[in-house]
């Protein structure tokens, strides 16, 4: 066995305090750990530069500074070396300020021993795996998040930071941007990857259930709890806890949510005592959440408590460079061994000029709804159905000629009146159209699906519906 597999882990302990000094130092050294402690800042710092330490735990008030000041010193000169920090009970706010300057994890007094040894032995975790954290060049080619524009390196490159992190971490983004894939990511490169992933839609559950489904239940605690449940905090135990459009939370839920977050306790539903959980949260909105705050629909409190890493996702036409590469993904999975989907000519030029306001989830279903009426496995720009798409690519279209009386244009309603029949009078506007379109494009079906902007299949449905015929040449 090597020195370096034989190494100790040695922890350094900064408090000013004596019995809790000892307390700390006891409870590592069962741990089967190396301890050496300050009780101020100074000593800390001369500590520092001859050994090298798994993890930094200290006080946040010290004789001569704050602990945040050590923070800061060990993130910038010892970047593999996770500092966390001890906070007065009840001094949340000082746990955020830490973790914003770059604390791995807090710890609030009077320190809970089983607590103590859960963030040690992720402190740990993360030192031992390395090669995780040292080579983030090597997380594109297992990453979730596809693509290889500038944006979208950068993300990664930042995922890769705030993975080391216990912190609370809000995710921003549009619909369809991938939030949960990029908590995912966040969760599989940090020291919690072997623990589960539990991701939660907060605007789908119903609101008497709130309290149930995240702290679970005591059987009997009401009608029809017929047996014991783990809530999903119990579920993510160790692991990381997703809330999705955490902004869909009533006020009454986010009070209790702010208690488990900052006690990391939670009380089932019919239990007398707290139980503790280790979990990591991760929230996510397409909302803006500090406006949420300005309108009183969400509370500050929590806000600042989930708000303390904050992660932006870059809208898809914000990064139309990987929009081949996330196309061949999609098409992959949608095709078969034998039976590959490709795309037809000028089809990827097709979407690069549309805006996407689904962004990559709207790309995947225009994905999946060309592929049922293309032909061959073939998607072609009909296909597509772009609404408002630029189609700069396509062929001009021939003048109209008088090959064929179009029916006459259906003037709109009166106003004050309403049509006799709804469907009809739809049918007629439809039939109007298509039969204009097919004026133009000299009945040329392939040209006046472009032009209406839907499928050659669509197209040739409609006219079916409509009875509309093709001249007799």
């Amino acid at each position: 066995m090597s020195a370096a597999a034989a190494r100790v882990p040695r922890v350094l302990v900064v408090d000013d305090e004596a019995d809790l000094r000892e307390l700390l130092e006891l409870t590592l050294l069962k741990m089967g750990l190396d301890v050496d402690s300050a009780a101020t800042l100074a000593e800390a710092r001369a500590l520092l530069p001859g050994t090298e330490y798994q993890l930094v735990l200290t006080d946040m008030r010290l004789p001569d500074g704050l602990g945040l000041e050590l923070v800061r010193e060990v993130t910038a000169a010892y970047k593999n070396t996770p500092v966390a920090v001890v906070t007065a009970f009840g001094s949340a706010d000082n746990a955020v300020v830490a973790l914003k300057a770059g604390a791995f994890d807090y710890i609030s007094k009077p320190v809970a021993l089983d607590q103590l040894r859960v963030m040690v032995q992720s402190a740990l975790r993360l030192n031992a795996e390395p090669a995780a954290v040292q080579a983030p060049s090597a997380a594109p080619a297992a990453s979730r998040l596809r693509g290889q524009s500038a944006v979208i390196q950068a993300l990664r490159a930042q995922i890769a930071r705030l993975a080391r992190s216990m912190a609370p971490v809000a995710i921003h983004g549009e619909s369809g941007s991938g939030k949960e894939l990029a908590a995912r990511e966040i969760h599989a490169q940090s020291s919690r990857a072997g623990k589960p992933f539990i991701a939660v839609n907060c605007g789908a559950i119903p609101e008497a259930l709130m309290e149930a489904e995240f702290f679970g239940y005591r059987k009997g605690a009401f009608t029809g709890a017929a047996d014991e449940r783990e809530g999903f905090f119990q579920a993510a135990n160790g692991g990381t806890l997703m809330l999705d459009e955490v902004a869909d939370l009533p006020l009454a839920m986010q009070v209790k949510l702010l208690r488990a977050i900052q006690e990391r306790r939670v009380r089932k539903i019919g239990a007398t005592a707290e139980e503790p959980v280790d979990v990591r949260i991760i929230s996510a909105t397409h909302k803006n959440l500090a406006q949420c705050v300005e309108q009183g629909s969400f509370r500050q409190d929590l806000f600042y408590r989930l708000n303390v890493i904050e992660l932006s996702l870059p809208p898809l036409r914000e990064r139309l460079d990987d929009l081949e590469v996330l196309t061949g993904a999609i098409l992959d999975r949608l095709g078969t061994f034998e039976h590959k989907v490709v795309l037809g000519p000028g089809v990827l030029e097709a979407l690069r000029g549309y805006s996407f306001p689904g962004n990559v989830r709207e790309l995947e279903n225009i994905l999946e709804r060309a592929l049922a009426f293309a032909n061959d496995g073939v998607i072609e720009v009909g296909d597509l159905s772009l609404k408002g798409a630029r189609m700069a690519e396509a062929a001009p279209l021939p003048t109209p000629a008088p090959m064929m009386a179009a029916a006459p244009a259906i003037p709109p309603p009166n106003p004050d009146s309403l049509p006799a029949s709804l469907p009809e009078y739809l049918n007629q506007v439809e039939r109007d159209i298509i039969l204009r379109a097919l004026a133009q494009t000299q009945f040329n079906r392939t040209q006046a699906a472009q032009l209406l902007g839907i499928s050659f299949r669509q197209l040739r449905y409609q006219m079916q519906k409509l009875n509309i015929q093709e001249p007799d040449s």
